[in-house]
């Protein structure tokens, strides 16, 4: 959108005001949706593709049904949450905006006594979950990583009927059909929801088996390897905990002033202000992470050392100017970083930003993404599938120096040890923010063992590329249910 207005889909990017888009509606079909009256229930484009989906060469079938649906579905009751600090007696909860993270990270504790309440909440292998509230649509397929997670109720669990359509359905709705019919058909003044009545109207095709079963085939490998490349993303921290010998990010112990006092209370000299009042920049635990890494490690350098880093963008700001798919550079945000396949992409106009893309913006194989605005610490390793992608002045870019480095670099920085010393550098009474500066002054360790350095450097790779080969796997199943069973003549 351009100060209200969809920009055309040229390349000279002229702006056009699309006209009124209208239609007529039959008080049957209103009274047969429930006597919905917003406009969006009966949007245009839904029409043409529900008009499409209906009329395909296979038959349909819908999403859930007793007699003719692909699955079932249910979402679990609503309940007070009791949150607590993670200690042994309390299970991880992971939240909506998780599902999509390629290897999610709890950062809310219930207490283990209270999860016994609520036993639906923890999911199983071979469910696809859903968001259905605020935002509508984002979709995962529970494997080994998801799998006897406990997850808010906020998420419609979809059982297929038969294991091996689970692929197929989970691939249709992600198509840009599925996604119609999803987002078009929810309810709310303010917040956003579906419930799992509303998957009962609607129609899937009901492809033959042999292109079902490649669908699936393409989904359930595509998983398999995230679930692989998270494997070797933990043996990686692994090794670098061990070389380095650190406790558990809870078990450090810092130099508090008075160890009994209700809250952390420590000095600070004035010789080490630097400058900075605020107490969150002297938390002892990055201190105390530091002083560790100096007994235990070769050398501790810092991310702006030539070795380590090539160059370190802060892009400038800007005013964006989108246009639609095919027509731009795929645009993406901090929340995004931790998805294989980002949802909600933007595009972003090569005519009006060219140069801004090509010096600050653009992303390329072996880079490590860090947000450093709003949400601080988020880090990823670009993969090859974004590789010319485009991302906001919300993330800093480090360049590797080397190849050898990139991936050992990323470990780090995403461990729970680097996110503590990227978030003591925060700054900003509203906003958070770090700088470039503040990056480039990230302490890093170079290891006793350089075998050791090298072995968490190339499991990091490994499990850049096999997230590739997962993006290129889904890819094709979004392009099969496309070409051979929506659009199928």
């Amino acid at each position: 959108m351009v100060n209200g207005s969809v920009t055309s889909p040229k390349q000279d990017d002229v702006f056009v005001v699309y006209p009124l888009k209208f239609c007529t509606v039959t008080l049957s079909e209103v009274t047969a949706s429930g006597k919905r009256l917003d406009a969006q229930k009966y949007d245009v484009n839904l029409r043409a593709t529900q008009k499409r989906v209906l009329n395909n060469k296979f038959g349909v079938k819908h999403v859930i049904g007793d007699v003719d649906g692909f699955c079932s579905a249910y979402r679990p009751g609503i309940c007070k949450r009791i949150f607590v600090e993670q200690d042994d007696d309390t299970v991880a909860m992971l939240t909506p905006s998780q599902i999509t993270d390629l290897h999610p990270k709890a950062e809310k504790y219930l207490p283990k006594r209270f999860c016994d309440s609520i036993p639906d909440w923890f999911v199983k292998s071979g469910e696809i979950l859903l968001t259905c509230s605020g935002t509508i649509g984002n979709l995962s397929l529970v494997s080994k990583t998801l799998n006897g997670k406990c997850i808010s109720q906020n998420l419609i669990r979809i059982v297929p009927n038969n294991v091996e359509d689970t692929g197929y359905i989970y691939t249709y709705l992600k198509s840009s059909t599925g996604q119609l019919f999803l987002t078009r058909n929810n309810y709310g003044a303010v917040i956003q929801h579906i419930d799992p009545d509303h998957l009962a109207t609607i129609p899937i095709p009901d492809a033959p088996s042999e292109i079902k079963k490649r669908i699936n085939d393409l989904i359930v490998s595509s998983y398999d390897l995230r679930d692989e490349s998270n494997d070797l993303i933990d043996e990686a921290t692994a090794l670098l905990v061990n070389e380095l010998q650190f406790p558990n990010i809870r078990d450090f112990d810092v130099a508090l002033f008075k160890k009994n006092a209700g809250v952390d209370t420590f000095s600070v000299k004035l010789s080490d202000l630097a400058g900075r009042a605020d107490a969150s920049y002297h938390v002892p635990i990055a201190n105390a992470i530091v002083e560790h890494m100096k007994q235990h490690a070769a050398e501790v350098t810092t991310v702006g050392d030539s070795r380590v880093s090539k160059e370190i963008i802060l892009p400038g700001r800007f005013k964006r100017i989108y246009v639609e798919e095919g027509y731009g550079r795929v645009f993406i945000g901090g929340k995004q970083l931790h998805e294989l396949d980002p949802t909600n992409k933007k595009y972003l106009s090569l005519v009006h930003h060219g140069d801004r893309i090509a010096n600050q913006l653009e992303l390329h194989e072996g880079m490590t993404l860090i947000t450093c605005s709003g949400t601080i610490g988020k880090v990823t390793l670009v993969g090859k599938h974004w590789e010319k992608w485009t991302a906001n002045q919300h993330i800093i870019r480090v360049v590797p120096a080397i190849k050898d480095i990139a991936g050992y670099l990323s470990v780090f920085l995403a461990s729970d040890y680097g996110y503590q010393l990227i978030t003591h550098y925060t700054y900003g009474s509203v906003v958070d923010e770090i700088d470039d500066t503040h990056v480039s002054n990230i302490p890093i360790p170079f290891l006793k063992n350089a075998d050791v350095q090298q072995r968490i450097n190339e499991l990091a790779l490994e499990a850049n590329e096999k997230r590739y080969e997962a993006y290129k796997m889904e890819q094709e199943a979004l392009r099969i249910i496309d070409k051979e069973v929506i659009y199928a003549k």
